[in-house]
């Protein structure tokens, strides 16, 4: 294993349930995170530990999105819709009622945004007006994951029934549906290039499937022991980071599929539970990790040193 050294830098605390998601802001040392005991909080690297609270909603949280073009925040908040939040002024703006559901995800592209629920639904709101423009059954199963790829035009949507679907962008129309893992699909990722789409299961498989050649399967890895929750990019595009229901978080090289790093708590000092949800920043490219032991992580990782640690 190619020697990287792992250094934790700060532990957040500070909720008081599962931290589900976390979701950068509009600049790289800031990170918004949503948690069981529905609150969002705005965590600052510059100064660590000092989260300021958001917004404190009824439900849990168990996905965020920053819209960059209007510099709202998103919150999918189980069992009562979407809200958008006006983060800076703590002031919500609109929300939106489309489910009873619990909300797994949400995207954008443009003004448009996308939210996939627990009933298996993709709906689509024109964020502007804050009005439904489609909203389809999906599948009988969950939506767990979308990612937006708009180098080719294209949505990867995840579900529960081990599927992926792939839609147009523009019309919605569904362009492949393949059985991708033996479980559930909780996270899919485009690589920064658009080249490919990298999957991650509860079987804790990691594959990667090539977008150009009608997404053929190149590359598939046994990465954890239990559920892959999430993937991330590092800034350089070199490299990614998986992590998982099994409390470890792995490094790897993007071009090899190759394993570098394992990042737990025997040897780092990690997280106690499931790590849910990561984080790879333009600042300093720390690693930021959110787990259901109620703590955010931050970590440094060094390429550049022979020393392993």
């Amino acid at each position: 294993m190619t020697a990287v050294k792992v250094k934790r830098l700060h532990n957040f605390t500070g909720h008081r349930d599962c931290i589900y998601t976390i979701h950068p802001a509009d600049e790289p040392h800031l990170f918004f995170s949503g948690a069981g005991d529905g609150m969002i909080a705005l965590w600052n690297l510059l100064t660590p530990d000092e989260g300021d609270l958001i917004a404190n909603l009824p439900n849990s949280i168990y996905s965020l999105h920053y819209h960059r073009p209007t510099g709202m925040l998103i919150v999918g908040h189980n069992y009562n819709g979407i809200h958008v939040l006006d983060w800076k002024n703590k002031k919500e703006t609109g929300s939106l009622k489309m489910t009873d559901a619990a909300i797994f995800d949400i995207q954008s592209y443009g003004s448009r945004i996308f939210v996939g629920d627990k009933e298996g639904f993709i709906t689509e709101v024109e964020l502007e007006t804050l009005s439904i423009k489609n909203r389809f059954k999906a599948s009988g199963k969950s939506v767990r994951t979308i990612a937006i790829n708009e180098v080719s035009g294209e949505m990867a949507v995840g579900f529960s029934d081990f599927y992926i679907r792939v839609y147009d962008l523009v019309t919605l129309r569904e362009k492949y549906a393949w059985e991708a893992h033996s479980n559930s699909v909780f996270t899919v990722r485009y690589t920064p290039d658009g080249h490919y789409l990298l999957s991650g299961s509860r079987d804790a498989r990691l594959k990667t499937w090539d977008v150009k050649a009608g997404y053929l399967k190149v590359a598939e890895v046994v990465a954890h022991m239990h559920a892959i929750n999430h993937i991330d990019f590092s800034p350089d595009s070199k490299h990614f980071v998986t992590c998982s229901m099994d409390k470890s978080i792995k490094v790897w090289n993007l071009d090899e599929m190759k394993l570098l790093k394992v990042i737990d708590k025997g040897r780092h000092a990690g997280h106690g539970t499931s790590v849910n949800k990561l984080i790879w920043t333009n600042y300093q490219t720390q690693l930021v990790s959110a787990s259901d032991d109620k703590t955010i992580s931050v970590w440094k990782i060094d390429f550049n040193n022979g020393l392993d640690a």
